[in-house]
């Protein structure tokens, strides 16, 4: 896809992985809508932040409105990026904290590709993309929670891809391993490193997935630090 003049949608793009790819989009041309909490600060022509907490599809909804009037165009392309998690025994969760983390991580990319679909499948295009986490494949200790969101959002993408190839939508569900982020303030376990993969390589690769040709669908892909001591 060519990504100049086209509206692509990031979730979570106030720091980490969105941060860096709505700056990369926009570096190629793209004109980006940032669905999250925070404003990231970008002070570009292309770009419109909406305050959005993604658990709430009412945000999801008025972001999606207000889009269509400020962009004027159909949506190219959506990348499911905002997610959360922290580590404990399972036990010492409280039901709470693995709703919170549902309904950001699984519920969040319900909301946003149920509001994006309709018009992709009218306008017979579209890419979805899906950021899971090398925790939607391998279980990882004082991580059940995260893993089981990140594995919904891995067969979450793997059951869509089957719904809409016929018209022409790609979704592909992207797994990183540890990545240099506040996602580790929380964990006492794991502190967040330069040996850890960089936000602004993922976010490069992630454009280069939607650069693809049209009949070229990368259904998964997988990455990981060279550093052994990390996931």
């Amino acid at each position: 896809m060519e990504l100049k003049n086209k509206w692509i949608i990031v979730t979570g793009d106030s720091r980490g992985i969105g941060l860096e790819l709505a700056k990369k989009l926009l570096e190629n041309g793209a004109r980006v809508a940032g669905w999250s909490r925070h404003d990231p600060g970008i002070d570009h022509p292309g770009f419109r932040h909406y305050h959005v907490d993604v658990s709430k599809g009412e945000d999801i909804d008025k972001a999606w409105e207000s889009g269509q009037k400020d962009f004027g165009a159909a949506v190219a392309a959506l990348v499911n990026n905002a997610g959360y998690g922290f580590f404990k025994y399972l036990e010492d969760y409280t039901a709470e904290e693995w709703q919170d983390m549902y309904a950001v991580n699984v519920f969040g990319l319900f909301y946003a590709s149920k509001k994006v679909l309709p018009q992709m499948k009218r306008q017979r295009s579209g890419h979805i993309v899906n950021i899971s986490s090398i925790a939607g494949k391998e279980g990882i200790a004082q991580a059940s929670a995260y893993c089981g969101s990140k594995f919904a959002v891995r067969g979450i993408s793997a059951a869509l891809y089957k719904e809409v190839k016929e018209f022409n939508i790609k979704v592909t569900c992207v797994m990183p391993g540890s990545v240099n982020t506040h996602f580790f303030d929380r964990t006492e376990a794991t502190t967040a490193n330069p040996t850890m993969l960089h936000p602004a390589d993922l976010a490069q690769t992630i454009v280069q997935l939607l650069e693809t040709p049209d009949n070229y669908n990368p259904s998964e892909i997988e990455i990981r630090p060279m550093n052994v001591r990390y996931q």
